[in-house]
């Protein structure tokens, strides 16, 4: 019988076989292996956030105050998860003296909406369903946050910012709460990802569902339209997808509004029970800068010099980015954050929660640690996450207003 030679490698002795070429097509990764190689960093920020948060929340409580699960649903938590058992009221709410009050329609649906989701497919009770709806939220931002801070600056730089938004931020325990700002942050920066993918149609569904969950959204249709307009200049013609991406951002907070005017009999119903309820309204940072004066004038409690502090700390970093190449959409999502949050009238001292979802200012320290040693990133993020967690259970369990 005849043997086979092997395949000769031109050069080669007559017993070395032909090696296997070194250009082979490596094997597909599977997609949910792909899918929990990009999570992995957010899933890993998560747990040892989240485990800092809740181990510091307990340490703070006494041994007579609530305990965690109720600490979690405190102050609007809870009005999201009333909102999401019972609905919304159908009339104006009063005071016993007869003077307009504030009432659930001041807050957006879409949190509830989730919650009730939660509650339907676990059966849990509302309360529990409203905790594990932000959870899933945060898991979601921080993925699609770790996404877009990659594609802009690298990898490092993205996993650091993850640090600094879910554990050094002062409120960052907010997320973990029954809170809408998780949920905000995910579909506004899913907004701004889809629009660096050019996936318009995309861009424009999370930006109709981001005006669904806070008024903020403002903000996230302004990044949107300049990251379409943007994409027009480049190409040099009209097509339809980013304009429609962007009419449909601008459509579902009106909505909202309007569905509220119209259940109330008042066109302006909304304005009405937010001024009512919790003082704001838009009066171009004149609360704020009378908040600076008093509070470095007579440094009344160290909660309000701190939080002083921080919010300056926080506007100058959100300056620095106008300086280093920033990409343009996401410096107008971010500026925006910070100017419908410091230009309204509403309490100094939810400042720092409601800027939780801005991002924008932590792009500075996570850009200059990026460029330090791992010893000196590490000692950073300790230090700066520790404090994130101890400030935000200080507020939940000691401080006595709502935050």
């Amino acid at each position: 019988m005849k043997t086979m030679k092997p395949d000769l490698i031109p050069g080669s002795s007559a017993t070395e076989p032909r090696a296997r070429p070194s250009w082979r097509k490596p094997e597909p990764v599977p997609p949910a292996k792909r899918i929990f190689v990009l999570a992995l960093p957010a899933l890993v920020v998560y747990a040892v956030t989240t485990t800092l948060h809740l181990v510091l929340l307990a340490a703070m409580r006494g041994p007579e105050d609530a305990g965690l699960r109720k600490l979690l649903l405190a102050w609007d938590g809870g009005l999201y998860v009333d909102i999401a058992e019972n609905g919304y009221p159908d009339s104006f709410t009063y005071k016993e003296d007869g003077r307009l009050d504030g009432n659930n329609l001041a807050f957006f649906p879409l949190f509830p909406t989730l919650i009730r989701v939660v509650h339907t497919v676990t059966r849990l009770d509302h309360g529990t369903s409203g905790i594990i709806a932000a959870h899933l939220s945060l898991i979601a931002a921080l993925v699609v946050t770790h996404r877009l801070v990659d594609r802009l600056y690298g990898r490092r730089t993205a996993t650091i910012a993850l640090v600094l938004l879910a554990g050094a931020q002062p409120m960052a325990l907010t997320f973990l709460m029954s809170y809408s700002e998780a949920l905000f942050l995910a579909l506004a920066v899913g907004t701004l990802l889809a629009a660096h993918h050019r996936a318009w149609l995309t861009a424009g569904a999370l930006a109709f569902l981001t005006g669904l969950t806070r008024p903020a959204a403002a903000a996230v249709v302004a990044a949107l339209a300049v990251a379409a307009g943007l994409h027009l200049l480049r190409e040099r013609r009209l097509t339809w997808r980013p304009v429609a991406a962007v009419a449909l951002g601008c459509v579902s907070t009106p909505l909202y509004l309007w569905w509220v005017g119209r259940r109330l009999g008042e066109p302006g119903a909304w304005f009405r029970i937010q001024e009512a309820g919790w003082g704001t309204h838009w009066d171009n940072g004149a609360a704020f800068l009378d908040f600076l004066g008093d509070t470095f004038r007579r440094g009344e409690g160290w909660v309000a010099v701190s939080t002083a502090v921080l919010l300056l700390g926080l506007l100058c970093a959100t300056f620095l980015t106008w300086h280093r190449g920033t990409w343009p959409p996401l410096l107008v999502y971010g500026t925006g954050i910070v100017v419908l949050t410091l230009a309204q009238s509403n309490y100094s001292h939810s400042k720092l929660r409601l800027l939780v979802p801005a991002v924008l200012f932590l792009l500075p320290a996570a850009r200059a640690l990026a460029r330090a040693t791992d010893r000196t990133v590490a000692v950073s993020l300790t230090a700066a996450t520790l404090f994130g967690c101890w400030y935000g259970a200080y507020m939940v369990t000691v401080w006595q207003y709502a935050i």
